[in-house]
């Protein structure tokens, strides 16, 4: 009898250097695929060749599974994509000469909308409405901080909010006020809602748009898949439609944003598992950000006595939820970056877990944490969902809003690695920028983009290169339960895989930086190639 050939693949990949993220072959020269799926890894793909199979001599190019981003804002990254990008302004007058130019180009009334500013990046103090009043003084605007959790705005939106001195903090949210007790033109956390409920609403038509933009961009990128952290009803509409059309190039692990009609719908559907589209988890926001000194601290501030932050739910809120969820079949992913409201998800995780269990419930950022507090994630298996560049961003100033000791407890990556957790990497885009060799890049060196500070920022709590690409593919895949799917290059699993233009894992970590997306794969089929 004759030998038995192996069936020829739809798409075989050789001469390659393959990083597997499988520790039984974890560096291969050869892949072969079949339809969505990989159907052989190793050094010889010869038998799988064959009429009509694509070859793709890759000529020594590095391959890595599909990047997975376990933290991002699809629609607020296309909206990004069409509004004033503020992320590399240096100075309030650039931003009002920015505004100046926009006002010059729409209709008075018409509001100008923008994000990304950061005012440690011109000394640290807050800007004014006064500004943004002399850039525009007939349109409102509306100027959303580079974390999201800030915004600020002009004379014109503080009216038509109706916002006055009389106006009080809302729950959960803080008005800055001048020395007279006038808002100031800074709203936090929640009080932005104040004025942003008042800009006319995304249409159907622009949901659609912007999301779809920002999977051209992922797949651009090189991320295969992307955990979109609190969706509408509108968004998973867009999303369903887009993929109906065959115009998603990504998959979506889709957390609901937050209780309301939505989460109850799913409560009594229970989770929906898809190729494109899966919706089995809830985002829960504890508290604020840093930056704008809305987290939630056990003790104030070290740069603002008296500010303890702003807790935004309660322990008896998020364990409501929690319970609800687990009945329920549903993951539950809380925002916490200060270390209260870190001890508060915690503890309400705890009470409903009751010890290690397979629920996977993460904590979003875990940015903040207290000493004592990290055996508590490994006490109830509780997954810490972090940003690498969030450390990087925030290096320059976390000590000064944290002080010496606590700041130990903050970005601690290789804390949690010790206690044998994973930690699913992203990036919060639009917070950060969406290219995820940026994040293996502050993971495995702690240090900015123009090298400093020499050896790393507190160093000790590097990545190695391996940990840092699991924690961008594997460890992302194991955080939405789709270990067996994704997250890996084996054979069974999908074949969602990428190529780049150098070798992230042996190149000097300068070199990551410039280091380009060639082609990008999702089952099987080429998303996205440079040489188009």
């Amino acid at each position: 009898m004759g030998t038995c050939l192996a069936q020829p693949a739809d798409l075989v990949i050789t001469g390659a250097r393959i990083y597997t993220v499988d520790s039984r072959k974890p560096i291969v020269s050869a892949m072969a695929v079949k339809g969505s799926r990989i159907v052989y890894t190793g050094n010889d793909a010869s038998q799988y060749l064959g009429a009509g199979v694509r070859h793709i001599d890759a000529r020594g190019a590095t391959i890595v599974p599909g990047l997975i981003d376990s933290h991002a804002h699809m629609e607020a990254l296309g909206d990004e994509l069409e509004t004033l990008n503020l992320r590399r302004v240096r100075s309030i007058e650039e931003v009002c000469e920015i505004v100046c130019k926009a006002a010059s180009e729409r209709k008075p009334g018409e509001w100008i909308r923008g994000r990304g500013w950061d005012q440690t990046n011109w000394g640290g103090a807050f800007p004014s409405a006064e500004d943004l009043t002399r850039a525009a003084p007939n349109h409102p605007v509306y100027l959303t901080r580079v974390d999201g959790h800030a915004a600020w705005v002009n004379r014109k939106a503080l009216e038509i909010a109706g916002i006055t001195a009389k106006t009080p903090d809302p729950p959960g949210g803080r008005i800055l006020r001048t020395a007279e007790g006038t808002p100031a033109g800074i709203l936090i956390d929640s009080a932005s809602n104040l004025v942003a409920s008042k800009i006319p609403p995304a249409t159907p038509e622009d949901t659609r748009r912007r999301i779809a933009r920002a999977a051209r961009e992922c797949a651009r990128l090189g991320l295969t898949t992307v955990h979109d952290a609190g969706v509408t009803a509108q968004a998973l509409a867009a999303y369903r439609e887009l993929i109906a059309r065959g115009e998603l190039p990504v998959r979506v692990y889709a957390m609901i944003g937050g209780p309301g009609p939505l989460w109850r719908e799913y409560l009594q559907r229970g989770p929906e598992i898809g190729d494109r589209l899966t919706v089995r988890s809830i985002k829960l926001m504890a508290d604020g950000a840093l930056g704008s000194r809305g987290a939630a601290l056990l003790a104030p501030f070290a740069d603002e006595p008296g500010n303890i932050g702003l807790l935004m739910l309660t322990r008896e809120q998020v364990e409501r939820v929690a319970r609800e969820a687990a009945a329920r079949g549903f993951q539950v992913n809380t925002h916490a970056i200060g270390d209260r409201a870190n001890r508060v998800v915690l503890e309400a995780y705890g009470a409903v877990l009751g010890g290690k269990s397979g629920r996977r419930f993460r904590i979003e950022h875990a940015q903040v944490v207290a000493p004592e507090d990290f055996e508590l994630f490994a006490k109830y298996a509780v997954t810490p969902s972090m940003q690498p560049t969030h450390a990087t961003s925030d290096m320059r100033w976390a000590e000064q809003r944290l002080g010496g000791a606590r700041v130990k407890g903050a970005y601690a990556w290789r804390r949690f690695l010790s206690l044998g957790l994973e930690i699913p990497s992203g990036s919060d885009f639009p917070v950060e920028e969406p290219n995820p060799l940026l994040g293996f890049y502050a993971a495995v060196t702690r240090q900015d983009r123009e090298g400093n500070p020499p050896g790393g920022w507190f160093p000790d709590q590097r990545m190695t290169r391996q940990e840092a690409l699991r924690s961008w593919t594997l460890s992302g895949a194991w955080a939405a339960f789709e270990e067996n799917e994704k997250g890996s290059l084996e054979p069974g699993k999908l074949a969602d895989f990428v190529m780049l233009s150098a070798d992230i894992m042996r190149v000097a970590p300068r070199e990551i930086l410039s280091a380009r997306v060639t082609m990008t794969v999702l089952g099987g089929e080429i998303v996205y190639s440079e040489a188009r």
